[in-house]
């Protein structure tokens, strides 16, 4: 066991519907809208590594999955905006409707810390539950994000992905770790926030699985605020599982559970930032405490 490899006791028998289906007809429509995402998506070509039309593909896939997103930042408004769903709430906490609203610019997102100039980015840390967790946070603000290598190999997003950007590592490679850090650090210190997942895996819901260090070095070693963020699954209101991604399950499998999912709904929770004060152990368990205590409970 090395400090990348990160094993889950949850198995796709952990994600369940809260709720009922949507119909066949929903169903075939959603997946008639998926196909037409992908499509644009793949004719966007070398384009896709531009923020704004990164933001605009990853929200148009989730829209066409029937998925909205809610997000809620420290200091704004009580209603949180909405992405991939059929409206974008207004107000200081939202940032407009990602069909038609340009794309932050770099390191002045919703989920980057704000930063002077020639400062170094954010290293964003969430919790990892689903494949859906990427686009979602994609749609919120385009970073760089730094997935496991078999993602690039996955049949329809693999190739958006490396198109767009991302940045692939052998979590088994324990030579390849000292190289992963030292590239991470470079790019939170040209200004670029990195999106990454620290418990090396996914589980059913964020209160499980430890949080790995090693990405957390990059941070201590740039300068650069961590920022925690909460992703939480639920249907019609109730914490649901159905989006887990768990185990040997098959990619195809996964997709079509989360396209006859009724009601789902991603919330982003965007905590305060983390300085990269002390060693990297003390600055892991900070965040996974943090990133817990925002998920709401279990349902049921």
């Amino acid at each position: 066991m090395n400090a990348w490899a990160a094993t889950s006791t949850c198995t796709p028998r952990c994600a369940r519907h809260t709720v009922p289906r949507v119909s066949v007809a929903r169903l075939a429509g959603r997946c008639a809208a998926l196909a037409g995402a992908l499509a644009a998506g793949a004719a966007a070509g070398e384009r896709l590594a531009d923020r704004r039309t990164m933001r605009l593909r990853a929200a148009a896939v989730l829209r066409a999955l029937g998925v909205r997103v809610a997000v809620t930042v420290p200091g704004a408004a009580d209603a949180p905006g909405a992405y991939g769903g059929a409206r974008a709430a207004g107000g200081p906490g939202t940032y407009g409707s990602p069909r038609a609203a340009p794309a932050p610019a770099p390191g002045r997102g919703p989920l980057s810390v704000p930063r002077p100039p020639d400062g170094p980015g954010t290293l964003i840390v969430a919790d990892h539950i689903s494949w859906l967790d990427v686009l979602t946070l994609l749609a919120v603000e385009p970073v760089t994000v730094l997935a496991k290598r078999e993602i690039g190999r996955w049949p329809l997003l693999g190739p958006l992905a490396r198109k767009a950007g991302t940045r692939f590592i052998d979590r088994e490679g324990l030579r390849t770790l000292p190289h992963v850090v030292a590239e991470l650090a470079g790019l939170l210190r040209e200004g670029r926030s990195v999106l990454v997942f620290p418990q090396g895996t996914t589980w059913c819901s964020a209160a499980a699985g430890r949080f790995r260090r090693a990405t957390f070095q990059a941070a201590v070693d740039a300068g650069a605020p961590v920022r925690p963020v909460t992703v939480a699954y639920a249907q019609h209101g109730m914490p649901s599982t159905v989006a887990a991604f768990l185990g040997d399950e098959g990619f195809g499998r996964s997709l079509h559970r989360v396209a006859a999912a009724g009601g789902l709904t991603v919330r982003v929770t965007v905590h305060p930032p983390l300085e990269p004060a002390g060693d990297r152990r003390v600055l892991a368990e900070r965040a996974q405490h943090v990133i817990r205590a925002g998920e709401p409970p279990a349902h049921g």
